[in-house]
């Protein structure tokens, strides 16, 4: 799971626990996430839609076809370092 914090907002431990305490009462215990990580921006098309896709091709370590559709295709950089962590 990636989250963008409020500005002087760290990502601690507590605040791990207390995102997966929330999913798991308002979800269930299947959606909790394995890894929380804070990254500055999450990256969304120019028609506002989030581009999720991009972010999987990133991680996995794949090249992204149309970064011209990405209004924020900088903030892509932020996810490059969770490539060797999920390969």
């Amino acid at each position: 799971m990636f989250v963008v914090l409020k500005d002087g907002v760290e990502l601690t431990s507590d605040l791990e626990s207390e995102i997966r305490a929330v999913i798991r009462r308002q979800a269930s215990p299947r959606h909790v996430p394995a890894y929380v990580n804070a990254v500055p921006d999450i990256p969304v098309t120019r028609n506002g839609k989030k581009a999720e896709l991009a972010v999987k091709r990133m991680v996995e370590g794949d090249q992204i076809p149309n970064l011209s559709a990405l209004a924020n295709p900088e903030c892509l950089e932020a996810f490059r370092k969770f490539a060797s962590a999920s390969a």
